[in-house]
């Protein structure tokens, strides 16, 4: 096994500690999706919808910045060694980020390093599609909770939790979740991800999950807002169509960051007082920290990589 893949395989596991937690938490107080049935049904989703659609990893794989030659695979592995040291230090304080900024920050610095030109254009539109992302979160969510709250009792929340979770879970196979083939297709040097791949990055993806669960899951659950039932559901619902359409452009986007919008968005239609916003500017700053940090670090280490091999 090459480095490259190595860590390809690593980035996967991250992804679930990382972002597995992050997409349970919202519905953690109603007992309908259990969090082994939730990671099963997330692994299932990642590992078949990229076999009908890999548009946002194509994003990353043509449209970023795309290392050709003999060293490309070093630029690959630069971007992703960035990116996991960035992720796992702010993972370790329970401060979920986007793992799609790190990658982009990655790419795009180790692609610059190294000498490589990189498409301006496309970066720049993924970042203000990824910047967009919350706060389309933020507004899409309250209409849900109030279109939940009209048309729904308590007792039947728990069926519209299920339809919530399906629709969040189709939508991060579909978009935040295809980084993990993303860098399997860098790393492999080849032109998509079969079966063989995304069953790899799902399975990896659910270990990584089951073993990040209860810290990434904390910090949207607990200390953002202390969640309402209808508030998970309908910030689960409300990222999930704004990722799909996110994914129909082939923009990739932060799950983490949507849902956190969409629960922050469905607090504040009901007063803002119910956000902890101390704990919000947090993750807020954690991510403004995840792309200019990891870029600069690949930077660096791919400008001094070039000046040796």
């Amino acid at each position: 096994m090459s480095l490259e893949v190595l860590l390809a395989a690593v980035f996967a596991l991250v992804t679930g500690v990382n972002d597995g937690g992050a997409l349970l938490a919202p519905g953690h107080k109603l007992p309908t999706v259990r969090p082994r049935t939730g990671i099963a049904v997330l692994v299932a989703m990642n590992a078949l919808v990229p076999l009908l659609t890999q548009d946002v990893a194509q994003t990353f794989t043509r449209r970023l910045a795309t290392p050709q030659g003999p060293h490309a695979r070093h630029v690959v592995a630069v971007a992703m060694i960035a990116a996991l040291v960035v992720v796992l230090t702010l993972t370790h304080f329970g401060k979920p980020t986007s793992l799609t900024l790190a990658i982009v920050g990655g790419l795009t610095g180790a692609g610059i390093g190294w000498g490589i030109p990189v498409a301006a254009g496309p970066v720049t539109l993924v970042l203000a599609v990824g910047l967009a992302a919350p706060f389309a979160g933020a507004l899409v969510a309250p209409v849900i909770s109030r279109l939940l709250g009209a048309v729904t009792a308590s007792r039947g929340l728990a069926r519209w939790h299920w339809a919530g979770f399906a629709v969040q879970s189709l939508a991060y196979a579909a978009n935040d979740g295809q980084k993990m083939a993303a860098v399997f297709i860098l790393a492999l040097g080849v032109p998509d991800a079969p079966l063989p791949v995304t069953l790899t990055t799902a399975t990896l993806f659910g270990i990584g999950a089951l073993y990040g669960l209860p810290r990434a899951g904390r910090t949207l659950s607990i200390e953002i807002i202390s969640v309402r039932p209808l508030y998970g559901v309908a910030a689960q619902a409300g990222s999930g169509l704004t990722v799909i359409g996110c994914a129909a452009a082939g923009m990739p986007v932060s799950m983490t960051q949507a849902v956190a919008g969409g629960l922050i968005g469905s607090a504040m239609a009901e007063g803002g007082g119910k956000v902890r916003w101390h704990a919000a500017v947090k993750i807020v700053l954690a991510w403004l920290l995840t792309l200019p940090t990891s870029a600069v670090l690949a930077g660096l280490a791919a400008f001094g990589l070039g000046m040796v091999v």
